[in-house]
């Protein structure tokens, strides 16, 4: 697929098949993809975590705990409403059959600055997407509060400094039919600046 076409038709996609497989090596090659973004100072500052099977389950633990925080009955006394709620939470990561964590860990060293850190992070996850939809795959960037809760640093084992940057999940897609989609005229987000305006 020729890049900017895959620019263009990309679209997040979290209807898949949430029991089909997929290859080990499909999903090399997304990781690939996502260690070819660009990078200040060459760090390489991400870190992902592929969960499959019952290797998603401790993030589901770690949602529903999220969750229980904004819950006022304990555990042992939750309405059957509540105890849906956080069984639907659990249950999240098992949409899909392959969730990929991404983790930056900005790099210690003089003139490293975090926040070119987290945006190689998050070029890394825009490669991934787009070397996902290139092979056939739906993928899905997800994130949301809990992507950022305390939980979560502690599930992946993430610095101060470092974060979790979202949640790709991946698999083959359960429908072909992509939504249109429209974007803005690069002429309402574009200042052409050709001379000196000071």
């Amino acid at each position: 697929m020729e890049t900017l076409e895959a620019i263009r038709t990309r679209r997040s996609n979290g209807k898949v098949h949430p029991d089909k497989p997929v290859d080990q090596a499909l999903i090399e090659t997304i990781l690939e993809a996502g260690t070819w973004a660009p990078n200040h100072h060459h760090t390489e500052p991400w870190k992902f975590f592929v969960q499959q099977g019952e290797g998603r389950r401790p993030l589901g633990k770690t949602l529903r705990k999220i969750a229980m925080e904004k819950i006022d009955s304990e555990e042992e006394a939750l309405d059957e409403k509540e105890a849906q709620k956080l069984s639907k939470k659990e249950a999240k990561p098992f949409r899909a059959p392959v969730v990929i964590t991404i983790v930056v860990e900005p790099e210690t060293k003089d003139k490293v600055i975090d926040i070119e850190e987290y945006a190689a992070a998050h070029a890394a996850a825009q490669n991934m997407l787009l070397a996902a939809h290139s092979l056939g795959l739906g993928a899905i960037w997800r994130s949301g509060a809990p992507t950022y809760h305390s939980e979560m640093r502690r599930l992946y084992n993430v610095s101060e400094r470092g974060g979790v940057v979202g949640f790709i999940y991946l698999g083959w897609p359960a429908s072909a039919k992509k939504k249109e989609q429209q974007r803005k005229g690069i002429e309402e987000k574009t200042t052409w600046m050709n001379e000196d305006m000071s």
